[in-house]
């Protein structure tokens, strides 16, 4: 072995390991950010969904309130246009 040359194989070792080390911190740390970045945009994915949700049941409300006004005034016009059959069979 040559005496000048400062690396040795223990050195080198260590050096090669310490990276492998630091590399597997790094991937480790960016899995952890795109994880919670994930769990981020499921949470707001869930939020809009709830809102959806929320809107979807306030129309069909509307859409029911609407639909029982409807119904009340068909049944008036039905009772309306009985009469009205009855006086022209009367008076004709």
């Amino acid at each position: 072995m040559n005496e000048a040359d400062p690396m040795t194989w223990e050195m080198a070792t260590f050096l090669v390991g310490s990276l492998a080390f630091l590399a597997l911190v790094a991937v480790v740390v960016v899995w952890q950010i795109f994880a919670t970045w994930r769990s981020k945009m499921s949470v707001a994915r869930e939020e809009a969904y709830r809102a959806l949700a929320e809107a979807s049941a306030a129309a069909h409300q509307r859409t029911a309130d609407e639909l029982r006004r409807t119904a009340r005034v068909l049944e008036d016009l039905q009772v309306r246009t009985a009469e009205m059959e009855r006086l022209l069979k009367e008076v004709g």
